[in-house]
């Protein structure tokens, strides 16, 4: 998937910094590489609206910044690149997430082996991090699953430890897909059955539990997607949005006819938790 790469000059002010950060998120943006006086966005060439990037750097609140270069990336690894010095992710003392170079540790009660490539989920971001941590509190004994927006599909393989049958992984990235593909055999949850789509692609049955760590806008606009194939008293979990998008985020789920469970929050980012 080829990206473009966004550099912006700008006062050394964190505050500024995450918020243009979180905006440009929401315009499409992925990920960013912070450094003193510069941030770095990244964003798939077809998501890319040069429009809405120029509507928001009008806005005063962001005068001090500009916009010094935009360029065109080829194909390429992108963990390797922004994760060679990857470390082993440890969540709630109990999982264990690391890179097939890392030795296994049967300390561990889940030891789970991802191999990143392009994908998103390696829990070194928050949002998956404190989904993993959500994921681990609950009873999955039995329960049927789906991932949407599975990227590596570390949900969905955690879930399947858990006890989960049967559970469904989708992404509409093909890298992803491919990587899910691999990353279900290396943990040995050959069953977790991985699809390439959208939400137009969810199977034709209930579930117990949806999880969808993607962002605030297709989280907004899928919802009602998730409702309808969510069991009664089954959980929905969301995350890949800020803790300033929560209560529009609570508000649409609860007009769906869901309940606020919970959330936890980690560097602005939130992992929330609703029941049917």
């Amino acid at each position: 998937m080829p990206y473009l790469e966004l550099s912006f000059s700008l006062p050394a002010d964190e505050e500024l910094s995450d918020i243009l950060s979180a905006q440009l998120s929401e315009l499409g943006c992925d990920s960013f590489l912070q450094e003193e006086n510069l941030l770095k966005a990244y964003i798939p060439h077809e998501q890319f609206a040069a429009q809405a990037l120029e509507d928001l750097l009008a806005d005063p609140y962001f005068s001090a910044v500009q916009l010094i270069s935009n360029e065109p990336l080829a194909d390429q690894n992108w963990n390797a690149l922004w994760e060679s010095n990857y470390q082993a992710v440890i969540i709630n003392n109990d999982c264990r997430i690391r890179a097939p170079f890392h030795a296994p540790d049967p300390a561990f009660r889940f030891d789970l082996l991802i191999e990143p490539r392009m994908s998103f989920g390696t829990a070194h971001h928050e949002t998956t991090a404190q989904m993993l941590a959500l994921i681990l509190e609950m009873d999955f004994v039995g329960k049927q699953t789906l991932d949407m927006g599975s990227g590596t599909a570390i949900l969905a393989i955690l879930a399947r430890k858990l006890g989960a049958q049967p559970v469904w992984a989708i992404d509409n990235d093909e890298w992803a897909f491919n990587n899910a593909l691999d990353n279900v055999k290396l943990n040995d949850t050959p069953d977790i059955e991985v699809l390439l789509g959208d939400a137009l692609l969810i199977p034709k049955t209930n579930f117990d539990v949806i999880i969808a760590n993607i962002n605030r806008n297709i989280l907004l606009a899928d919802m009602h997607y998730y409702t309808h194939v969510l069991n009664e008293n089954g959980t929905l979990l969301l995350s890949g949005f800020y803790e300033s998008d929560l209560p529009l985020i609570q508000e649409k789920a609860e007009s769906l006819g869901l309940k606020y469970v919970k959330h936890t929050s980690s560097n602005q980012w939130v992992a929330a938790m609703f029941s049917n």
